[in-house]
């Protein structure tokens, strides 16, 4: 009885220990917290017995209230396996997420900032490219690859192949937290990018004397805000639009798409899970592009006689 009458906040932050620390990357764990620091603040008093559909459709419109509908969707996720679990083990006589409905905030409209050709062509070359390591050398890989910043931190030397011209992303480098190697985002962020020979005899040179296993843009502790940093003194030194490192990411992309790469390769060289969230994130320079498509199928058509 004393075990059916306990908070459902108290259930759900034992369930998180019990079944997802040491299971999963601990950003995604930091997820879970977060939807346990938001129930206390929307349900700090609900009993798990209490939890009827009624209550649980009431606890996402709550949430749904501070929260866009996609965000709203992932809170759900994050809750349903322990209230299933729950009903499992008697606690709650039956399913209260069954037939959910997800509510939201509108979404803000995000433009994602990018160069254009011209513009990371002059960023480039007006780099302070050292003979050692500095910010600007890992400015130019994430410029080239278009990866993420987390994965250029977990590069090491022995992630060049200069012979096959590849970088290898096995692994990232954990920033955000106390630093050190952990896992890639998803299975398919695991993967080799390409890279033009200039950028291999640049690095050939650069790393022939480091550690192997050493990451070699990380020197103590690396702040995200001190890349960006020193890449908006570039931008605003050179006139150009002001970027953060993750926009470097865009542009690799949107460089890509422009000149006509497809979709399915910008999606594997980015590390996407489907193409479905590329075309997602560059929806606008897609549509750009298939205005271009009508012109040309036009000035086709109209030769055709």
């Amino acid at each position: 009885m004393q075990k059916r009458g306990k908070l459902f906040i108290d259930y759900y932050e034992n369930w998180i220990k019990m079944y997802k620390e040491g299971a999963i990357r601990n950003v995604t764990l930091k997820k879970y917290y977060l939807a346990l620091s938001w129930l206390k603040r929307l349900a700090p008093i609900l009993k798990t017995s209490d939890i009827s559909r009624t209550v649980y459709q009431q606890l996402l419109n709550d949430y749904a209230e501070y929260h866009e509908k996609q965000t709203t969707m992932d809170f759900h996720h994050q809750l349903k396996g322990s209230i299933l679990d729950a009903v499992d083990e008697g606690l709650i006589a039956n399913d209260p997420t069954r037939k959910t409905i997800i509510k939201g905030r509108k979404p803000k409209e995000k433009k994602i900032k990018y160069l254009n050709q011209f513009q990371v062509q002059t960023l480039l070359s007006n780099l302070n490219l050292a003979n050692e390591m500095n910010a600007d050398w890992l400015i130019l890989v994430i410029a080239k690859t278009g990866m993420r910043f987390s994965e250029a931190l977990g590069l090491t030397p022995k992630d060049f192949d200069y012979a096959n011209q590849t970088i290898s992303i096995n692994k990232t480098w954990d920033y955000k937290g106390e630093g050190g190697f952990q896992e890639t985002k998803n299975r398919s962020s695991m993967r080799k990018i390409q890279i033009d020979w200039r950028t291999v005899n640049q690095f050939s040179g650069l790393l022939k004397d480091m550690d192997i296993n050493k990451p070699i843009f990380v020197e103590g502790k690396t702040y995200n805000s001190t890349i960006n940093h020193s890449l908006n003194r570039h931008c605003k030194r050179l006139k150009l639009p002001q970027i953060s490192i993750h926009g470097l990411r865009h542009t690799h992309a949107s460089l890509l798409l422009f000149s006509g790469v497809s979709i399915a390769s910008v999606a594997r060289r980015l590390g996407h899970a489907s193409m479905t969230t590329t075309q997602k994130t560059y929806l606008h320079i897609i549509h750009e592009l298939e205005n271009k498509d009508i012109d040309q199928i036009m000035r086709l058509l109209s030769g055709l006689n």
